[in-house]
């Protein structure tokens, strides 16, 4: 699952590198923070600019704040940094629970046109880390190690990344370790890490695998298979959940994240709690418009589990796992038969395990890249009709970006089409990326925190070296 704080960036101005806080910054800064501080969300939304309310609606909005609110509690201080590229007035942001980076854009007529909430990044000295990679195998070129060296060096003392580097559908693996500010290579392509919300690409098989067994058809609702009532009578269709169009909101309302566990967030959100929502809370102003959804692909995977009347870790081991010998994969940590790396904070300090309960189809699996490698591989299969239906198109993003079942389709990234997704939780990131006209793939486990503030260098060395194997 991606970062439990959604972070939310709209905007396309002009660039400004102006280091000194501006009055209007100042003025605008300090009434977001009043509103947000008093619930105000109206008040918040009133300050958008009509383009910002357009891309961020007021659900939305109010959504993004009180997620924030729930987690971080009130703002108690702040501390002008620096101006942005696109005129992003950056803040140090102190609120009673974390530190965060504030970041806020105002037009001409002190409207916000830009806002984010991210993780403060602390700069590293790349002098300080010493390269110690190997390419004398032949399992990587200088390049590419040059761009996994300037990828991770950010990164915490004790982190690992298992890299599969997949051409022409032959796989080779690469591990890194960060230790004693050095990065050396390791062999840890059987080592298992969460991997996040690549979970959802196996929770959408499973479905595919329903439909093309006759077991269910995409467009129908999940109603029809569960006996829970939902809130007045709602219908959701399993192909809304596996593309995100349902309209159901990240995550349930009924789930205060500020009341949990912060190192084990989901744990104790059970059949009960979810059951609850449906019939008692569940409302979709958003129905039929792309909103990414944790909790529409828990509810899918609840939804199949029920449907076969066993767990969702069963229907994974026995229409999945054991289909593509992943032998090293499940969701549930009590079955890991290998080497587990600990999953890491933002300091590089071990934390436990994330248990998804009953929203597992989110982001509850646990996997090595030796195993991802044969469930790529299988995707160029041509004959494979489950696979196949998970790669088609069933709705466009944006003019970038489509969406099958699970997979999101990177259309501006190559020549070809480019099946993407990426995870997190709070020990582990990964990003994962195909191309099934090349036969090319890059998956990446990684113990960096999905909220540690570099966690979005994982996809930024995945894309990086995908485009090293168009070069070759």
């Amino acid at each position: 699952m991606k970062n439990i704080i959604l972070i939310v960036l709209t905007l396309i101005v002009n660039v400004s590198f102006g280091q000194t806080e501006k009055a209007d910054n100042k003025i605008i800064t300090e009434k977001f923070v009043e509103h947000y501080n008093n619930d105000n969300y109206n008040g918040i939304f009133s300050m958008f600019a009509d383009v910002m309310k357009e891309a961020l609606p007021i659900d939305r909005t109010t959504e993004f704040l009180k997620s924030l609110k729930s987690q971080a509690g009130n703002i108690t201080n702040r501390e002008f940094i620096k101006y942005l590229p696109g005129n992003l007035a950056s803040y140090k942001t102190t609120f009673e629970r974390a530190v965060f980076a504030l970041n806020i854009a105002i037009n001409d007529n002190s409207k916000i046109i830009g806002l984010s909430v991210q993780p403060l990044a602390e700069e590293v000295n790349i002098e300080n880390v010493i390269n110690d990679l190997s390419i004398k195998n032949g399992s990587i070129t200088k390049c590419q190690s040059e761009i996994i060296f300037e990828g991770t060096y950010v990164f915490p003392n004790n982190t690992q990344l298992s890299i599969a580097i997949i051409n022409n559908e032959n796989v080779s693996y690469y591990g890194i370790k960060k230790e004693s500010d050095t990065i050396s290579t390791i062999d840890n392509q059987k080592s298992v890490f969460e991997i996040g919300s690549i979970s959802k690409v196996f929770t959408s098989t499973l479905l595919a695998n329903f439909v093309i067994d006759g077991k269910i058809k995409l467009n129908e609702n999940i109603n029809d298979y569960l006996k829970t009532p939902f809130n007045n009578d709602t219908k959701i269709s399993f192909i809304n959940l596996a593309n995100h169009t349902s309209g159901l909101p990240r995550l349930p309302t009924n789930l205060d994240l500020s009341k949990v566990n912060p190192e084990n967030p989901y744990k104790e959100y059970k059949e009960k709690e979810l059951e609850e929502y449906v019939t008692n809370q569940l409302e979709l102003p958003n129905k039929g418009k792309y909103q990414y959804s944790n909790l529409g692909a828990g509810l899918l995977g609840y939804t199949l589990s029920n449907i076969e009347n066993t767990s969702y870790e069963s229907l994974l081991q026995n229409k999945i796992f054991s289909k593509y010998d992943m032998k090293n994969s499940t969701a549930d940590i009590n079955k890991i038969k290998g080497n587990l790396v600990r999953g890491l904070n933002n300091e590089g300090v071990e934390i436990p395990n994330w248990d998804l309960s009953v929203l597992a189809g989110a982001g509850g699996i646990l996997s090595t890249t030796d195993d991802l490698s044969k469930f790529v591989i299988a995707q160029f299969n041509t004959s494979n009709k489950a696979l196949e239906l998970t790669r088609q198109k069933t709705f466009e993003i944006n003019e970038k970006m489509d969406i099958g079942l699970g997979w999101h389709i990177l259309k501006s990234k190559s020549e070809n089409l480019w099946y993407w997704h990426n995870g997190g939780t709070g020990g582990y990131s990964s990003s994962m990326v195909i191309d099934e006209n090349s036969k090319n793939g890059i998956i990446i486990l990684s113990n960096v925190s999905a909220f540690n503030p570099n966690m979005g260098n994982i996809d930024k060395l995945c894309f990086e070296l995908m485009k090293t194997l168009e070069k070759e």
